[in-house]
């Protein structure tokens, strides 16, 4: 009888426990913590790649193969981790590189300074803007088996984050929307979405192989496909769909 009262009472201290993790918020500082450094390695980024973009030609094409190596290297390295069958390493070594390289193949073929500075100011703005909402709002995990700390709030500021650059985009040419704002909708939302979708690839992928980040080369942000790992697919989308709609720029 008294090993039953025992049980009993350590089953509610368990619950009382569990719930006091749900009940207790996290600080805002605490949660944010790691801005700082992420700020500063953010800064450094994008100075790098504005800069490489603004010199164009080979210069900006080497670094994007340069980057597209790396962030291959990076994930062979996941995929060894992630499964010991030699067969599932190389169907994934060769997805990988077909993923990673039709990517940096689209970026060397678009030749228009203000839309590579749309695409990744875009992508800049949905991990930003997700990651305040997130921080801030809290709320319902999205997949939390695969990505805990991805929640529906910072789909929704990743989302807002995309239209507010486009919107941006369209502002600074001083062009006139008139009934395109819902399509600048609806391509914003698109694009967090497929953004979010390569942050859950990756993130799968890491779980699959119990490594936190991709590598330590960037402090605060992890490896170089830790930090693109959004912009992949949002650049083959965006990037098929200017190929398609400007095929000229297939014959550079």
């Amino acid at each position: 009888m008294e090993d039953a009262d025992d049980l009993d009472s350590e089953r509610k201290r368990d619950r009382l426990k569990r719930y006091a993790k749900r009940a207790v918020t996290v600080p805002l500082s605490v949660r944010t913590s790691d801005l700082p450094k992420r700020a500063a390695s953010g800064l450094v980024m994008f100075v790098v790649t504005v800069f490489a973009i603004w010199l164009g030609g080979l210069v900006r094409d080497a670094f994007f193969v340069v980057v597209a190596f790396i962030c291959m290297a990076e994930l062979a390295r996941l995929v060894k981790r992630a499964t010991k069958r030699p067969l599932n390493r190389a169907l994934g070594l060769a997805a990988g590189a077909a993923y990673i390289g039709y990517a940096a193949w689209l970026l060397t073929k678009i030749d228009t300074l203000a839309l590579l500075l749309l695409l990744f100011g875009a992508v800049i703005c949905v991990d930003t803007f997700a990651y305040f909402f997130g921080r801030t709002l809290g709320g319902p995990k999205i997949a939390p088996r695969i990505s805990p700390s991805k929640t529906w709030a910072g789909l929704l500021g990743g989302a807002v984050g995309a239209t507010t650059a486009l919107f941006g985009y369209f502002a600074i040419g001083d062009v006139q929307l008139g009934r395109e704002w819902p399509i600048l909708l609806l391509a914003g939302t698109l694009i967090a979405v497929v953004a979010q979708s390569g942050d859950f690839l990756e993130s799968w992928l890491k779980r699959k192989a119990s490594m936190k980040d991709s590598s330590n080369l960037i402090p605060g942000h992890g490896g170089i496909f830790d930090r693109i790992d959004g912009l992949i697919p949002v650049t083959i989308l965006v990037g098929s769909v200017l190929i398609a709609q400007y095929p000229h720029w297939l014959d550079r």
